[in-house]
């Protein structure tokens, strides 16, 4: 049986600051002898049942005034680009495992990316080229195709982008493109890979790029319990758990942000988690944009195999997602205790005023949002001796894709 992760994670979180503002938060958040249900089993049960319908029944969702959010659903199915083949998929596949992509032959995209923990790498931050620790957490790549734009701040305009800048960042993989492309070509295999796959020879940075995009493009969440219950099979959760979906879509406000099929609107946002002036200061997509508007803004994480893809927010501080509902249930930093010239948060944040009842159904909804992901096993690379099942890349930890 699946453990919730809500319940059996502690209170605490890796970062003394955020520490003191759980607590503060658990105040707010209500006595602790309160019912665990927001509501009475006799209140949930009428409740459960306006849920177990279509979705186009569901009571209707709450979102502030300006907000174009959309129906939780299904994910459809990603169309294919036109780069994207069987072939380009089977060699990126080759090239997402390779160390041979870095500068010092030890980093791999699957070091940072690692299906076995839920496509990131299990650190709040990764380790690149000579141990590099990096400023922000290594991003999963479940579902990255559905996408618009890429990184934390959005700096890639594009998959391919995003994986040069991963092979040529001094602090991640720290390898000249050119270099890479030329060192492939050498490998009588990998030429006749990317011949085959591209339809004419050479070995190039971008068709590396493309390749290695074509086969993330195929990293997709598995169905979850909640993906089941909406194609009809309403005994896949239980009625508290139906109890939470009806926080998250109301009074705890989580639509305005997390909504669609992705869990997400792609969009970026100040949360208050920008450390203003402060250790672990990043001021996210202004360094993108050098908007003043943008200070403090990243994008909004999808939350689906949430279970599987911590620690989280940007800086991978925060090991405990229930001291993360209760931040949000606080208001975070509230406005009214901001530093002097720190960025304004997000309107979208307010105290929400939910029990701890309350907090501890909505988070028995999030599990029903994760499903192990497949393991990928590190294949046999060209010009490599044959490694062991069990051998992945693990000589180092670089940033993200």
């Amino acid at each position: 049986m699946q453990m919730s992760f809500i319940n059996n994670l502690g209170w605490g979180s890796r970062l003394a600051g955020a520490g003191a503002l759980i607590g503060i938060a658990a105040c707010a958040a209500g006595n602790p002898k309160e019912a665990v249900a927001g509501a009475s089993a006799t209140a949930a049960a009428p409740l459960a049942a306006r849920y177990r319908q279509s979705v186009e029944r569901w009571p209707p969702f709450e979102v502030d005034q300006g907000v174009a959010a959309v129906e939780l659903g299904l994910l459809p199915t990603l169309p294919r680009q036109p780069w994207q083949t069987p072939a380009t998929e089977a060699l990126g596949r080759l090239l997402f495992f390779d160390p041979r992509l870095s500068g010092s032959g030890q980093i791999a995209c699957a070091t940072c990316h690692d299906s076995e923990l839920g496509w990131g790498d299990g650190h709040g931050v990764p380790f690149g080229h000579d141990r590099t620790a990096g400023s922000r957490n290594a991003m999963t790549l479940l579902n990255v195709g559905y996408f618009q734009r890429w990184s934390w701040d959005g700096r890639s305009a594009s998959l391919q982008a995003q994986v040069l800048r991963a092979i040529a960042s001094p602090a991640e993989m720290r390898a000249d493109p050119a270099s890479v492309a030329a060192r492939l070509a050498r490998l009588p295999e990998y030429a006749e890979r990317f011949a085959d796959a591209f339809e004419t020879p050479g070995v190039t940075p971008e068709r590396i790029a493309t390749a290695v995009s074509a086969f993330v493009r195929t990293i997709v969440s598995s169905a979850s319990r909640f993906d089941f219950f909406l194609r009809g099979d309403y005994r896949r959760l239980t009625d508290r758990e139906i109890e939470g979906l009806h926080l998250f879509r109301t009074r705890a406000r989580c639509m305005n942000c997390h909504h669609g099929p992705l869990f997400s609107d792609g969009d970026f946002h100040h949360t208050g988690l920008s450390y203003y002036g402060r250790r672990f200061e990043d001021l996210g997509r202004f360094h993108v944009t050098g908007s003043a508007a943008d200070r403090g803004k990243f994008r909004t994480p999808s939350l689906r195999d949430l279970q599987f893809t911590g620690p989280w927010m940007h800086n991978g501080l925060f090991s405990n997602f229930r001291g993360i509902l209760l931040l949000y249930n606080h208001g975070i930093t509230a406005n009214s205790r901001r530093r002097e010239g720190e960025p304004p948060l997000s309107p979208l944040i307010r105290p929400l005023g939910l029990t701890r009842g309350e907090i501890e159904t909505l988070g028995a909804f999030l599990d029903t949002l994760s499903r192990r992901p497949h393991i990928h096993r590190p294949p046999v690379l060209p010009g490599m001796a044959r490694s062991s099942p069990r051998q992945s890349v693990e000589s180092s930890r670089g940033e993200t894709l």
